[in-house]
């Protein structure tokens, strides 16, 4: 990121940034932390042509910062702002290092382990649904079977003597 976009950032002056940083320059030795954009990578364009607005054209090279730069300059800087973006990158850092020392990819072998138990657990529970359907369906079957042969074997009504008290006729 570009010295102009952090000031924005953090809430102070580009000039208080750069003054923080040169102040600090120990911190930042490398190209890994930051380096100097030209003036000519920033304020030129194709037609080679100045800003006609007062304090739009570069004069000074910009300072651009890695990660590792941003970092650092939260650290150099003394707002209130830089303090918070300082505190985050920290526990960035520990949920980072928290993340290698217990990887995800145990936590998702053991989710699968358990999906796959609960398959299978739910396998059994349906193939034993299916064999008291089955079950059922041939107690069913025999049932009807049953049912069917009564209704064929019944004999054909004869005349059964009258249950119960016989009425004395008068005549008798």
């Amino acid at each position: 990121m570009l010295d102009f976009d952090l000031d924005f950032q953090y809430g102070i002056e580009t000039r208080v940034l750069k003054q923080a940083v040169r102040r600090n320059l120990k911190r930042f030795e490398g190209d890994d932390f930051l380096f100097e954009v030209t003036k000519d990578e920033l304020s030129r364009s194709h037609f080679v042509t100045l800003n006609k607005a007062r304090g739009m054209n570069i004069k000074y090279n910009s300072f651009a910062f890695t990660e590792l730069g941003v970092a650092m300059l939260s650290s150099v800087l003394h707002s209130d702002t830089a303090i918070e973006i300082n505190r985050n990158i920290m526990r960035a850092f520990v949920a980072v290092r928290q993340l290698l020392q217990n990887p995800v990819i145990h936590e998702v072998k053991e989710l699968q382990n358990d999906v796959n138990q609960l398959r299978q657990y739910v396998d059994d529970i349906l193939a034993d649904q299916n064999e008291i359907n089955e079950d059922t369906r041939m107690e069913l079957h025999l049932l009807q079977e049953s049912l069917a042969e009564l209704q064929v074997s019944n004999k054909p009504n004869k005349q059964r003597k009258p249950i119960g008290f016989i009425k004395p006729s008068d005549n008798v």
